[in-house]
């Protein structure tokens, strides 16, 4: 077990933040800059939508993880990025509050790409979920 919550740990994704965008806290994933602007040029000008699934992975034992699977629809862009609900709780809170999510370069936070979630309640149920096995952990 040990070695799956190592495993997990260092695939989750490090450059994760809640900014502040016109009062509202907005979670934000940083991808370093190559990377973030391949995917912008392939969205570039056209319209866009981006359907946004969490898988919630959790272990009974309070460490859950959430699984973000994006998929663009245009420019063949599927992304996949594993979050350690454990150290990033205010992140999904966030998302479930505002269901806005940005997408910024690292090396230029200015650069930012903002994505409205077309079903905000599946962002509350998620967040509920988390918060259920984040109280596990209490209880060990």
């Amino acid at each position: 077990m040990n070695n799956e919550l190592d495993e997990l740990l260092n695939k989750s994704h490090k450059d994760l933040s809640v900014e502040d965008f016109e009062g509202k806290k907005v979670p934000c994933i940083g991808f370093e800059g190559r990377k973030f602007d391949e995917m912008l040029n392939k969205v570039s000008g056209k319209p866009l939508s981006v359907d946004t699934n969490l898988n919630i992975l959790q272990d009974g034992a309070g460490h859950v993880f959430v699984e973000m699977l994006m998929t663009f629809s245009h420019g063949e862009i599927n992304e996949k990025i594993l979050v350690n609900a454990n150290e990033n709780l205010d992140f999904f809170e966030s998302l479930a509050k505002n269901t806005m999510l940005a997408i910024a370069s690292v090396e230029y936070p200015e650069k930012i790409f903002m994505i409205q979630l077309p079903k905000p309640e599946r962002t509350r149920e998620a967040l509920e979920i988390i918060k259920n096995g984040l109280q596990n952990i209490e209880k060990s």
